[in-house]
């Protein structure tokens, strides 16, 4: 018998057309490092008396289905869950390279029908109605760089076969730490030792009473655009800008030697004011807990621009 192993998982993604209904094709190979992303149906313990000490049978709760994807920063695959994060974007270019320009504050967000597979089973689980909900990732000098895509799902269909056809697959081409740099209106900003990002659409489950006991759908409320800065205490700009309540434009974008690039631009970025504590002997470091809110010239809280091969997302 075959015991299932993560180095032969699979993962296929596609949007639907139509809101929990997996499409018949159109699904892509998707690269992943681990994933969560499951459903699960607790039971319900009898409260009823009268039977002895030994309880009866327990009843099925609703079931529940979501989880995380940690996923690579990468040049093509990653537009997929920009696009899951923010919907459809605007892309120009007549030909190679494409720019991919996804804006925040769209009041709907495409659902995707996610697949994941364990062929040695064997076992294919589908997840149909997946709704992203949050999106985050971390900026550092070293190590490998993925994000994190939580996610909401309608329910889970398994099967001993794939139901996503012959996936398309990408070219992977990864961004890593190394390629990474942050701008702050403009000017490099200098002495960061790390970073957070986290982009929340902060979904509303829809909890109708249904015979599946599946949800109806989960739709975006009041999005969240926070994070974190751990700089070196070097000079006073990001305290005053704190102190005098001001907006800054940050911006956090990753190049590649062969023309690929990903930006993220959050266009009003507020800095609460940071406490400067002297641990030690060792250089001072402060860590900044910044929140973004919608910009009134440009009209919104970020943009992400990807810039590749693909035409069309």
């Amino acid at each position: 018998m075959a015991r299932a192993q993560g180095a032969r998982a699979l993962m296929a993604l596609a949007f639907e057309t139509t809101y929990g209904t997996p499409p018949a094709s159109g699904f892509t190979r998707m690269p992943f490092a681990s994933t969560s992303l499951g459903a699960e149906q607790p039971l319900l313990n009898s409260e009823l008396l009268g039977y002895g000490r030994d309880p009866l049978a327990p009843i099925k709760d609703a079931v529940t289905a979501d989880g995380d994807v940690v996923v690579p920063l990468d040049a093509e695959a990653f537009g997929f869950w920009l696009k899951a994060a923010f919907g459809t974007p605007t892309t120009s270019g007549a030909e190679a390279p494409y720019s991919h320009e996804f804006q925040s504050g769209s009041w709907t967000l495409p659902s995707m029908s996610i697949e994941t597979g364990m062929p040695e089973v064997p076992r294919y689980a589908m997840y149909s109605g997946c709704v992203l909900d949050q999106l985050s990732w971390q900026m550092q000098r070293s190590g490998l760089l993925t994000a994190t895509a939580r996610l909401v799902a309608q329910g889970e269909t398994v099967g001993t076969t794939t139901s996503a056809g012959t996936p398309a697959a990408l070219e992977l081409k990864r961004f890593g730490h190394f390629n990474g740099a942050i701008t702050r209106n403009g000017t490099a900003l200098g002495n960061v030792v790390s970073a957070e990002i986290t982009y929340a659409n902060n979904l509303d489950r829809i909890e109708t009473i249904r015979a599946d006991g599946r949800i109806d759908g989960a739709d975006p409320s009041i999005a969240a655009l926070t994070g974190r800065i751990e700089v070196r205490f070097a000079d006073q700009t990001l305290v005053t800008q704190a102190i005098n309540g001001e907006a800054c434009e940050m911006e956090f974008g990753y190049a590649l030697p062969s023309g690929e690039s990903f930006t993220f631009t959050v266009h009003a970025v507020y800095l609460p004011r940071p406490r400067i504590e002297i641990s030690g002997p060792q250089g001072v470091q402060a860590t900044i807990d910044w929140q973004a809110a919608r910009d009134s010239l440009v009209g919104r809280m970020c943009t992400a621009t990807l810039i590749n091969d693909i035409e069309v997302y």
